[in-house]
């Protein structure tokens, strides 16, 4: 049987895919001399990686968060949101077409929502039950 992978395991795992796409497009930017997609770059590294990656490191140094009904509505709010926010951005950015800022709205809307959420969640649950901490290693031990 197939145990799932915490949550705070997701997330870090889904920030470094956006750690990945934030920096690709970077490279890419600053090789093609073309900055249009900077707002998308920017959101990437800073929501996608940064704040995902946070938030899973503070769902597993505090469990009691990860176990709330309140850590899958954050996980599930900012993973569909962010990618939303992103199209949006992207086809304003690169094509000019106001008709994709309803998306962005939408989106931006969804990622604030969920970190709302991850706030209430670590303000209602985040002062219990912190991780053990990790036993160091005996390197005098024979």
């Amino acid at each position: 049987m197939k145990t799932r992978r915490p949550i705070g395991v997701s997330l870090i795992a889904i920030a470094t895919l956006y750690l990945v796409a934030a920096l690709l497009m970077g490279f890419f930017m600053g090789v093609s001399e073309d900055h249009s997609l900077v707002s998308v770059h920017s959101h990437l590294g800073l929501l996608g990686w940064a704040t995902m990656a946070i938030t899973g490191i503070v769902y597993l140094l505090l469990p009691a968060c990860a176990r709330s009904r309140l850590a899958p509505a954050h996980f599930w709010l900012h993973n569909v949101g962010l990618p939303i926010m992103m199209i949006g951005l992207a086809v304003v950015a690169q094509f000019g077409d106001a008709r994709a800022e309803p998306a962005i709205g939408v989106g931006s809307l969804l990622v604030v929502a969920a970190l709302i959420v991850f706030c209430v969640n670590l303000l209602r649950n985040g002062r219990t039950e912190p991780a053990p901490r990790p036993q160091s290693p005996d390197f005098n031990a024979a």
